[in-house]
C-alpha cells in the first residue's frame, strides 16, 4: 500500500504582507506608547496625553502606509525593469539565453546534456517565466505588491497603536505611565509571539526582541519628558 505524504505547508509566501503587518503593529504599539509615556512624564493633562496619542496614531498610520507603498513600488519597478530587459534579450539572442539557462542548471549539478535538455524543454513553454524564476529569482508568490503592503502596514499600525491609547484612557490619573507601559509590554509580547508563529520562527526569540526594543524606546521618551520641561 502507498502511504500518502502529509502536505507540507511552507510559510515563505507570507513574507510580503507578514513583514509589513508585524512591522506596522510593532511600530504602532511602540510609537504611540512612547509618545504617551513621554507626554505623561512631563506632567501633562489627560487631554494633552490623549491628543498627542491620537495624533501619533493617525500620523504614524499614514506614514507607514506611504513608506511601504513607496518602497515596495520601487521594488516592483525594479522587478518589471528586469523582466523587460530579459524579454529584450530573449528576442535578440534566444540561443545565448538558452545556453545561459543551461549553465544555471549545470551549476546546480546537472550534466551538460541533461542541463541542455531541461533548458530546451522548459523554454518551449513560457520562456520568460522560466528565466524570471531560475535566472532572476522572481516567482508570482514573491512579487512586490505595493497596495497590499501599504494596507497591511497601516491597518496593523492602527491596531497596535490603539492599545496604549485604550490603556491610558482606562488608567487612573496617577498611573498613566505605569499602566501604559504594562499594557505595552503585554501587547508587544503578543505581537512578537504571533509574528514568530506565523513566520515559523522560535517564539521566545521573536517575543524578546520586540519587548526589549519597545521598553527601551519608552524609557528614552520618558527621560525626554522628564528633562524637557527643565531645559
Amino acid at each position: 500500500m502507498h502511504r500518502h505524504r502529509a502536505q507540507e505547508h511552507h510559510l515563505g509566501h507570507r513574507t510580503g504582507w507578514l513583514r509589513a503587518a508585524v512591522l506596522g503593529a510593532n511600530d504602532g504599539i511602540v510609537s504611540v506608547a512612547a509618545i504617551i509615556v513621554g507626554v505623561a512624564a512631563a506632567d501633562s493633562s489627560r487631554t494633552a496625553i490623549v491628543t498627542a496619542g491620537v495624533a501619533g496614531l493617525v500620523a504614524g498610520a499614514a506614514s507607514m502606509a506611504a513608506g511601504e507603498y513607496v518602497s515596495v513600488s520601487s521594488q516592483a519597478d525594479a522587478e518589471r525593469a528586469d523582466l523587460d530587459l530579459e524579454q529584450r534579450e530573449l528576442r535578440s539572442d534566444p540561443e545565448g539565453e538558452l545556453e545561459e539557462l543551461a549553465q544555471i542548471y549545470r551549476a546546480r549539478g546537472l550534466s551538460d546534456d541533461l542541463a541542455h535538455q531541461v533548458a530546451t524543454q522548459l523554454s518551449a513553454g513560457d520562456v520568460l517565466a522560466v528565466h524570471a524564476r531560475d535566472e532572476l529569482g522572481q516567482t508570482p508568490q514573491y512579487h512586490a505588491r505595493p497596495f497590499q503592503a501599504a494596507g497591511a502596514s497601516a491597518a496593523s499600525f492602527l491596531a497596535g497603536g490603539v492599545l496604549p491609547l485604550l490603556a491610558v484612557l482606562a488608567a487612573p490619573g496617577s498611573l498613566h505611565i505605569q499602566v501604559t507601559m504594562a499594557a505595552t509590554v503585554v501587547a508587544l509580547a503578543l505581537t512578537g509571539l504571533l509574528g514568530a508563529r506565523m513566520g515559523g520562527a522560535p517564539p521566545l526569540r521573536g517575543t524578546l526582541r520586540v519587548v526589549v526594543w519597545g521598553v527601551a524606546a519608552m524609557l528614552l521618551t520618558m527621560l525626554v519628558g522628564r528633562v524637557g520641561p527643565h531645559l
